[in-house]
């Protein structure tokens, strides 16, 4: 035996970031970007215990599709290697929070490479190949469909939603609290040439908006950080005009509290009879509440729920 050499790799594993990515890596083969989505820290923190873990010839690399891609080096799991089964006997005992966010965020990062266009369809057995098939495409072909409407991003984040409503909508106001991302908004929708967004700083609470000023309001991903949701559902009524309609997709109630800390959530999510209630309670009709998207062993379940506001004749008619 080698003390030195084994001392050395001891050491290597003596830091908790680097048995986390042999953990994931055990899990599925990941890129750099992926990792540091995972692991929350600089992509050149996780390049270099890459790195270090691939000279101790823990992990190995390869380039597939325009990535390099980490896995944990097969040779670990060899019966005759005993490392690995100290390891894995580590990490199957563990009840460290951090790995159960680690997991959970895994299960985002597959269902991310799944809606992607390169891994779209169905199930590997049956998978056929359809060239130009492409969610995204359909998406936006079924947008040409929608009326020339006033539309409101309550929300909007980096503004990705924003730009694909501009594609339909005669206006968007996209609204956030934060001017960093409103500030990768515009430089966004400048390098794509939108012109018919107007970004606004504000809260969702209380939207820098006149009332009666939109068609459709959108919030998207959003609701789970209002300090009161109720009251930002109700000032997507305020907004809105008569007959006009709001658009929700929030995650179902869940137990991953990791994401109080790690992402500003203020709420783990909705039960669907409560997100129904909170738009029958801000004055919404024929309110819908339905899964978006759900997969087996992600921790996160996508809701998608709408309503519209009465119409002035409707009110007559009352």
């Amino acid at each position: 035996m080698d003390m030195r050499a084994s001392a050395g790799l001891f050491r290597l594993l003596g830091d908790e970031v680097r048995l986390r990515i042999l953990r994931l890596l055990a899990a599925e083969a990941l890129n750099v970007t992926e990792l540091t989505g995972i692991v929350g820290i600089a992509q050149s923190g996780v390049s270099r215990h890459l790195g270090l873990l691939r000279d101790a010839g823990l992990v190995t690399e390869e380039r597939s599709g325009g990535y390099t891609w980490f896995r944990l080096n097969p040779s670990l799991r060899e019966p005759q290697s005993p490392l690995w089964s100290l390891l894995s006997t580590q990490f199957a005992g563990a009840a460290d929070p951090a790995l159960a966010a680690d997991d959970a965020k895994l299960q985002e990062v597959l269902r991310l490479r799944k809606e992607s266009f390169a891994e779209h369809g169905a199930a590997d057995e049956t998978r056929q190949l359809v060239p130009g098939r492409s969610w995204p495409a359909w998406a936006r072909a079924t947008a040409y469909l929608l009326p020339h409407v006033d539309v409101v991003d309550i929300g909007c984040g980096d503004g990705y939603l924003t730009i694909e409503a501009a594609r339909w909508a005669r206006r968007v106001v996209a609204i956030d609290r934060s001017a960093e991302m409103l500030a990768r908004g515009r430089a966004l929708a400048k390098r794509r040439k939108v012109t018919n967004i107007t970004w606004k700083r504000g809260e969702i609470e209380q939207l820098p908006l006149d009332d009666h000023s939109v068609d459709i309001a959108i919030l998207s991903q959003a609701l789970h950080h209002a300090e009161d949701p109720a009251r930002a559902i109700a000032e997507a009524a305020r907004v809105l005009r008569p007959g006009g309609r709001l658009l929700v997709l929030d995650l179902r109630q869940h137990d991953q509290d990791w994401v109080r800390t790690t992402l500003g959530d203020r709420w783990l999510g909705f039960k669907d009879a409560d997100l129904e209630r909170l738009l029958i309670d801000a004055g919404f009709e024929r309110v819908v509440v339905r899964v978006g998207a759900r997969k087996v062993g992600d921790p996160f379940t996508v809701l998608v729920a709408g309503g519209t506001l009465p119409s002035k004749d409707t009110g007559k008619r009352k």
